[in-house]
């Protein structure tokens, strides 16, 4: 389609009929491209009598498996993928045979700057947007993709992300410009297919890893005794010996602007070097004797890249310490959508890293618009040949986010590292920090702004929390919708003797209270504490709407589905 200079407007199979409709006319769209005749029977019915078509194409199963509505509209043409390929031979057959024909037709070249897809964005909140990116937006990303990520020919992808999506689509055409293997696993697939394939790198979501670490961890939490000891030991020298190694390299991050004198820095380097030396070889025989059988369950022998939400810091340290190098990376639907990813030799924890190259970044004050120096936390605003064309057909919305100037509001707040010339910062100066989304702040009843996505990150640190959201606008205090994990609340209420042994069922109450203890663990160096929760068993996932495609929360769904009983929670 993109070839042909015609614009493709994409989204999932998993959304409703009604979503579909909604996009295929605003977009104005001619005509449909679907997956295969299961999903084609499901909204034949609404387009054939709501749409005007010009024609349909199948790309797998066969035409006969089609309702008896497509027999009633003849007039709309269906092509399976074969009889495109073979009507395109066909023509293109007739016209280099026939003088007379290949004169009758022009080809018109594509215009870096024409509109190659529009990309309605799920996002966590409000209505979608059709995202208008250009051939160049695209391109962008091929040509400047490699500095992140130096793929070699023979190299193996693993991905599980919606082929339609943003991220997904520039890492796809990145991927076969450079002549790699890509593989496409599903959820469910997953470990069979990292163990399978042991691909050299994972391209995926935050909660992938998470997914992965939690595994890793629950394994060991299981092992024998001796077993458990020993590799809880290693992991906590191997943190350590991450930590001085950081310090020593010069990749902290900072927001202090002022910076230590060199005699200061150089012993602050000698220190980290000495502890980092003596922890050395511990964190060595770990590699060897633990890390390395986990490196054989789950491959990526290159990297990790995390993109499309934030990456919990305690995920991050962890990989870094087994010797998994994750990449964290940063961009929206609207830019395309990389804008900012740590490097291979510049891979500094807790941060999004550098932006991509002719891409700049800056930190406004979200009420004045005013520039903020480096250090200081604000809105991202990011400007460069990424940033999308526009909103179709929205213009009001396009210029609430882009101005003028060509700068676009990201709406995450976040900071950019200060330049250091010596000292822990060193090597990270200019670096990009995300720290939570502006329009997810809670404010209090007291006044106070309260950043959800940090107490949740927290929260999740336990592993009786499978899923939280906090909530709390314009209440006294905060609280919480969770989803706990059964499992481990049953595990947890063994090991205190609320349960027998051999019982299975947890009260309500009890498992209230193992999850109030479990918060007031893990977020108590935070000044803000969680009051009332509402406990959910029905977890928040893709299909029931709660989550986006790349499996972000929809915190603004789990606030409306659950309105009544957080009404109740404040009662």
């Amino acid at each position: 389609m993109m070839a042909s200079g015609a614009i493709n407007v994409v989204r999932g199979s998993r959304s409703s009929v009604e979503e579909l409709l909604q996009i295929y006319n605003h977009s104005e769209s001619v005509a449909l491209a679907v997956d295969g005749p299961e999903m084609f029977n499901r909204i034949a019915k609404t387009f054939y009598s709501k749409t005007s078509l010009r024609f349909i194409i199948l790309l797998w199963g066969e035409k006969s498996s089609l309702s008896l509505i497509a027999e009633e509209n003849k007039e709309v043409q269906v092509f399976s993928f074969t009889e495109v390929i073979d009507l395109g031979r066909e023509s293109r057959s007739a016209l280099s045979d026939s003088h007379e024909a290949s004169q009758q037709y022009v080809y018109e070249a594509i215009k870096s700057d024409d509109i190659a897809t529009l990309v309605y964005t799920s996002g966590t909140t409000g209505n979608p947007k059709g995202v208008m990116l250009t051939h160049r937006n695209l391109l962008h990303q091929i040509k400047n993709l490699w500095d992140i990520v130096p793929a070699e020919v023979g190299d193996r992808f693993l991905s599980m992300l919606p082929p339609w999506h943003a991220y997904e689509r520039a890492c796809e055409y990145f991927i076969f410009t450079c002549g790699i293997e890509q593989v496409y696993t599903t959820v469910r697939n997953l470990k069979d297919d990292l163990k399978l394939y042991q691909p050299h790198y994972l391209i995926s979501v935050p909660l992938v890893f998470e997914t992965l670490y939690s595994g890793i961890q629950k394994q060991i939490s299981t092992s024998p005794p001796v077993r458990k000891l020993v590799a809880l030991t290693f992991l906590r020298v191997s943190l350590a010996y991450m930590e001085y190694k950081r310090i020593y390299e010069g990749k902290c991050l900072t927001r202090n602007t002022e910076q230590h004198s060199f005699v200061h820095s150089m012993l602050d380097w000698l220190w980290a070097r000495i502890i980092a030396t003596i922890l050395f070889p511990i964190h060595l025989l770990a590699a060897k004797l633990v890390y390395s059988k986990i490196h054989s369950a789950i491959g990526i022998s290159k990297a990790g890249i995390s993109g499309g939400g934030s990456l919990p810091l305690q995920v991050d340290k962890f990989f870094e310490a087994i010797g998994v190098k994750v990449q964290n990376g940063y961009g929206l639907t609207e830019t395309s959508p990389v804008i900012a990813a740590r490097r291979p030799r510049c891979n500094v924890i807790g941060s999004v890293g550098h932006p991509v190259q002719h891409t700049e970044f800056k930190v406004v004050d979200s009420e004045t618009d005013e520039v903020l120096p480096p250090g200081s936390k604000g809105i991202l605003k990011v400007r460069g040949p990424p940033v999308m064309k526009g909103y179709f057909k929205n213009p009001l919305a396009t210029n609430q986010a882009l101005d003028r100037d060509g700068w676009l509001n990201t709406g995450d707040l976040g900071w950019i590292v200060p330049h250091h010339s010596t000292g822990r910062s060193r090597n990270s100066s200019g670096v990009v920090v995300v720290d939570g989304r502006a329009k997810d702040t809670i404010v209090l009843l007291t006044g106070e702004n309260v950043e959800p996505a940090e107490l949740e990150e927290a929260a999740m640190k336990s592993s009786t929390i499978q899923q939280i959201v906090v909530v709390g606008q314009d209440k006294r205090r905060l609280g919480a919708v969770i989803v706990p994990n059964s499992e481990e609340v049953l595990k947890v209420a063994r090991e205190l003797s609320l349960i027998d042994s051999i019982s299975s069922d947890v009260s309500e109450e009890k498992v209230m209270n193992i999850i109030y203890k479990e918060l007031k663990t893990w977020m108590s160096e935070s000044p803000f504490q969680i009051g009332p929760i509402l406990l959910v068993n029905e977890p928040f996932t893709i299909d029931n709407g709660l989550m986006t495609p790349t499996m972000k929360i929809r915190r603004d769904k789990v606030v409306v589905k659950y309105k009544e009983q957080i009404e109740n929670l404040y009662k």
